[in-house]
């Protein structure tokens, strides 16, 4: 039986949200609309690969279910974030990285399963360390619009849930120490540099790319108390040890607060798996 559950999330995005729905934020909000702007296409890589796995190397019949709810969340989070980009769009925010990624994309789709399997380890991992913050920092989305907020709540619930899936898939499709760390080092730089390069482009596109108050933000953002960076740096490097597991740190009781003291915000579907 799996331990995932696949969940519908009950916002409605139709009536869109404010331009700077992050209270205002100019940085934190062009920040966080970069990442969902790669996050349906990053996500359909992330489903074709765990599928891509041979049935065969998958005895676990847990992991098998997990797969298959894997690919549930996986394709809700794609439709929500959908939703979410096309009001950007409607803004005016376009996403400059689409046909970049679209281009990348194929050509993962080209390599062997164990490499692909590699970069969706490595891409998880970065979602697990943001949705990690997220949740322990709640005050971080202090007068994000509540629609938003509760979207990227979920979003980092489910994050931590499934976090282990591709790993455990990788592993059992014979993927080994050094593939996963020279692709992860890899992932890394990409992944950094996508999301620098879109989110400059939103602030240029707000014609706040040059105001000071937009770098004061960023600065306290990354480098203040409870900056992001600092939270990142020892997770990151955590990935590199021969030992890691995503369930080395185990988050599963945060992410369990925050789904029982929110569960107003979204329904269970059901099993994928059942």
């Amino acid at each position: 039986m799996s331990s995932l559950t696949v969940r519908k999330l009950n916002v409605d995005l139709s009536q869109g949200f404010p331009r700077h729905w992050m209270g205002g934020d100019v940085y934190r909000t062009a920040f966080l609309n970069a990442l969902s702007m790669s996050f349906p296409l990053g996500e359909q890589m992330f489903i074709d690969s765990v599928r891509a796995a041979p049935a065969d190397a998958i005895l676990d019949p847990v992991l098998r279910a997990e797969v298959k709810d894997f690919v549930g969340q996986e394709a809700s989070h794609r439709f929500v974030h959908q939703q979410y980009n096309a009001e950007l769009a409607r803004q005016g925010f376009e996403y400059t990285m689409e046909p970049t990624l679209q281009v990348r994309v194929e050509r993962i789709r080209k390599l062997p399963v164990q490499d692909r399997l590699a970069i969706t380890c490595a891409l998880e991992h970065y979602t697990a360390m943001l949705a990690d913050y997220v949740l322990r920092n709640p005050a971080w989305l202090d007068g994000a619009d509540p629609q938003l907020r509760t979207l990227w709540n979920w979003h980092a619930a489910e994050e931590l849930e499934h976090k282990a899936v591709a790993f455990d898939v990788y592993r059992a499709a014979g993927g080994g120490y050094l593939k996963r760390v020279l692709w992860y080092l890899h992932v890394s730089l990409v992944f950094w540099l996508d999301t620098t390069t879109q989110t400059l482009h939103n602030l240029r596109r707000d014609g706040a790319a040059w105001r000071l108050a937009t770098w004061a933000s960023a600065a306290r953002m990354w480098f203040g108390r409870r900056g992001l960076a600092w939270s990142l740096f020892k997770p990151s490097l955590g990935y590199l040890s021969p030992r890691f597991h995503p369930w080395r740190h185990d988050n599963r009781a945060l992410l369990q607060m925050w789904l029982e003291s929110n569960d107003d915000t979204w329904r269970a579907v059901g099993s994928t798996s059942a």
